[in-house]
């Protein structure tokens, strides 16, 4: 019997533009470890993770899945955080017919097709419209009614995918664009970009951005005073405890996507006992304080695996593939079925409007009534305050 330890292999951005998200899934990666070796083996083999840092940069994530499987001859390969971990591994990962989970990667596999590819994001098998569809849903339901909408996003290959969908979801509610564009990724000053904005005065400005692009564009918009009636929609880094540390009440009123929150019917405790864990140890980790974001999904997608591995008794990547697509798992954050494109087969996007915030203390996003679901309506705990000034106040 091989008691040798079973190698998973991959790669997170442990620095760069995405270090907070990717510490974030590592700690959650490594607590899962911790559970699995604790708790016994894996086909009697003890879990060794290989996790490298890609740097936030994708031009490095092929040669690191190269050396992965070639030098360190790990047993199975995952996928990183997100696009840009993930889309650059994919033409090796077709070459060698590998099993490959990835954990928080938009629309990858639209390109490729792969039937071996999933991905725990839970957009569902239109995840350039499951992004998006609640901040339209709830833009068309005031009253009156937004009609024109701003689009700003990062110049990026992450922004494309949301963008497209937010085009096709604003048409539905009979908005129009009325301005679009990017902005380079190394941007540190937004102002020019939202006193422009300002002159064209959207109801709506839909945004995609980056963790620290997310910083800035919203104190730039209050710096210039502009205040469309909805304002959010694709923004990475409000859901990080360190950028709601960092803006505080300057969140109050944005209107966001969200994955897993602490709200009833999602909460169960083995999420509890999880998040106790993780927050014990985020900080001395470099990790999100809160870790609602990325942990949750983290761990859940080795339990994927774990129990992937479990079932078909071996870690051939077919044989994976084969089960993976067919199986229900239990995880963290519910039972999760895989579908078309090898991403959830059913959407659990949250829609999120960021209310009654006091201060800067991360204390305030463990808040039930700062982080209100207010789409889709079997979940939401609050309802939307609009306009955005109000909500603001």
């Amino acid at each position: 019997m091989d008691t040798s330890p079973l190698r998973i292999g991959y790669c997170l951005s442990l620095s760069g533009a995405l270090a907070s998200n990717g510490k974030t899934a590592r700690l959650a990666h490594q607590l899962w470890q911790e559970h699995v070796n604790t708790n016994g083996t894996l086909l009697g083999r003890p879990v060794e993770l290989v996790c490298v840092d890609d740097q936030t940069n994708p031009k490095l994530v092929a040669d690191i899945y190269q050396r992965l499987l070639d030098v360190e001859k790990v047993d199975v390969v995952v996928g990183g955080y997100g696009d840009n971990s993930v889309a650059p591994a994919m033409p090796l990962i077709v070459e060698r017919k590998r099993f490959f989970l990835g954990l928080m990667a938009l629309a990858v596999n639209a390109k490729f097709n792969y039937p071996q590819y999933f991905v725990m994001i839970p957009t569902g098998p239109h995840p350039h419209l499951a992004l998006t569809e609640g901040f339209f849903q709830v833009a068309g339901q005031q009253n009156p009614k937004p009609d024109t909408v701003a689009i700003l996003v990062a110049d990026a290959p992450f922004s494309q995918s949301p963008a497209l969908g937010a085009k096709e979801n604003l048409a539905r509610q009979g908005m129009r664009v009325v301005s679009e564009g990017k902005y380079p990724l190394s941007t540190t000053d937004f102002t020019p970009y939202m006193e422009r904005l300002k002159t064209i005065n959207p109801d709506v400005l839909f945004l995609c951005s980056y963790i620290n692009d997310s910083i800035g564009l919203i104190k730039a918009m209050n710096a210039v005073g502009l205040s469309p009636k909805l304002v959010g929609g694709a923004m990475i880094g409000p859901q990080n405890g360190v950028v709601k540390a960092e803006l505080g009440t300057l969140l109050n009123g944005l209107v966001n996507y969200e994955y897993w929150l602490p709200v009833p019917g999602l909460v169960n405790p083995q999420i509890q006992s999880l998040l106790a864990a993780y927050q014990s140890r985020a900080e001395k980790a470099g990790a999100d304080p809160l870790g609602y974001y990325v942990a949750p999904l983290a761990y859940a997608q080795m339990q994927v695996l774990e129990q992937a591995i479990w079932a078909v008794g071996s870690t051939d990547d077919a044989a994976l593939s084969d089960y993976t697509r067919k199986a229900t798992f239990d995880t963290v954050v519910g039972t999760v079925t895989f579908g078309e494109g090898g991403g959830w087969a059913q959407p659990r996007v949250l829609t999120v409007q960021f209310q009654n915030i006091e201060s800067n203390n991360i204390s305030e996003f463990k808040k039930p009534n700062t982080q209100a679901v207010v789409y889709p309506p079997e979940t939401a705990s609050a309802s939307v305050i609009y306009p955005y000034a109000k909500a603001k106040r």
